[in-house]
């Protein structure tokens, strides 16, 4: 990592990407101490105010600060982001190193799951589980969650097989170390740098699905602030306040920009055969 640092310090997209990412991040630590005025006090005598010094990016249509309910509505993408992913990396990973390893019929049976469940996009699987249980962010995290499974699944079988044919983890099985640890010992740690920037990639994706479901009504509840219901909320006042569209649509862009250049920043950095 020493090595690797002094080279992703001069990756331009990298640095820019980890700054739009700590921006993110930091908007929903500050949100939690500080905010320009209560997110959800309303002045019904200051509705679709313009920007101004006492509220910096104005009002929306029931009086309350744009700037807060940004603040804290990164609450939500982060909150999203990181467990939806967290779910796919965790599950994707284990079947996706079990089917490396057992090969034959098990990694068969795995991979016709995830084929089956790619049937099922997250926002069908929103919808879904919204008529059963009804719209929230829990139901928008397993729907998000559950369609990422295969994805990391793929990823992680592709990338430990081609570790599985290398000398070291032939020697590793000749010295008679079981598929369990060598997966444990060799495998995944070779694909670790894989799996990192697929999770920070994924989590650009997490954003914009997170921004969908809620634009729709089945993510993000009342009143607890989303970028993407601030964005429907807004497309009926299109012509008294435009900007009400602006600053959220700003948002998640430059949220999803700084994520994905700060994948593929990391798949730069990170993969050994783009060493100079």
């Amino acid at each position: 990592m020493r090595a690797r640092l002094p080279r992703a310090l001069r990756h331009r997209s990298l640095v820019l990407g980890a700054l739009l990412t700590l921006g993110l991040i930091g908007a929903a630590l500050l949100s939690f101490v500080w905010t320009p005025w209560p997110p959800y006090e309303m002045d019904m005598a200051s509705t679709l105010a313009p920007p101004s010094r006492a509220h910096w990016l104005g009002t929306d249509a029931f009086g309350r600060d744009v700037a807060s309910l940004l603040l804290v509505g990164a609450r939500s993408t982060i909150a999203v982001g990181i467990i939806a992913v967290g779910i796919g990396l965790s599950l994707g990973t284990l079947a996706g190193l079990v089917a490396a390893a057992r090969r034959g019929w098990v990694e068969e049976l795995i991979m016709r799951v995830a084929d089956f469940t790619f049937a099922f996009p997250a926002l069908l699987l929103a919808i879904m589980l919204t008529t059963v249980y009804g719209p929230g962010m829990v139901n928008a995290i397993i729907a998000i969650g559950i369609f990422y499974v295969p994805t990391f699944a793929r990823v992680t079988r592709a990338s430990a097989q081609a570790v599985w044919a290398r000398e070291y983890v032939l020697a590793a099985r000749a010295s008679g170390k079981g598929a369990a640890r060598i997966t444990l010992e060799h495998v995944l740690p070779n694909i670790a740098p894989v799996l990192i920037v697929q999770a920070t990639i994924q989590f650009a994706l997490a954003v914009l699905a997170e921004a969908a479901l809620s634009y729709l009504g089945l993510g993000t509840q009342p009143p607890q602030p989303s970028w993407g219901r601030m964005l429907a909320e807004a497309q009926t006042l299109m012509f008294q306040a435009p900007l009400l569209a602006v600053w959220p649509g700003v948002a998640i862009a430059l949220a999803v920009l700084g994520l994905n250049l700060l994948g593929d920043g990391l798949r730069d950095v990170l993969d050994p055969r783009l060493v100079k």
